[in-house]
């Protein structure tokens, strides 16, 4: 008998475009959800669903063994902003902001977390990106730090 390893290690993160400037329209981010999860699944990454905003993406992920959360990270973000480079899916060059939010996730919540992901469009018209951000920040006991400063 041989010995595996096994883990489920459930993550919402979230994103932002550079500036966090509304880049993606409905067509351009139905697109870019598309490819990111092709691309995750070529790197081993589980992405249950994801929503791309027009300034930010909502992603829950099962994050595999092989991968630090800085590595899944660096994958998503940089496959897709070279992809959207490449396939000029927005004018101009594109870049996601630096940093990201990661929040674990019990099994239990993996289906609430995935109805709110699923419902991103209506939340969207109820606060902003930072709002809602902010919101993750202080809900998971983190201190907010602003850009400005840092």
């Amino acid at each position: 008998m041989s010995l595996h390893s096994y883990s489920r290690c459930w993550l919402h993160v979230i994103w932002a475009t550079l500036k966090r400037e509304g880049i993606f329209d409905k067509l351009a981010g139905a697109k870019v959800s598309a490819y990111l999860t092709e691309y995750a699944e070529t790197k081993g990454i589980y992405v249950k669903i994801n929503y791309v905003n027009a300034d930010h993406v909502h992603a829950l992920i099962d994050l595999p063994t092989k991968y630090s959360l800085e590595e899944a990270m660096q994958y998503l973000k940089g496959g897709t902003s070279f992809w959207i480079n490449e396939k000029q899916v927005v004018c101009g060059k594109f870049s996601w902001g630096r940093g990201y939010g990661a929040f674990s996730v019990s099994e239990s919540l993996v289906p609430q977390v995935a109805h709110y992901i699923a419902g991103q469009e209506e939340h969207q018209r109820k606060k902003s990106f930072l709002e809602e951000f902010q919101a993750f920040v202080s809900k998971h006991n983190l201190r907010w730090r602003d850009d400005e400063k840092h």
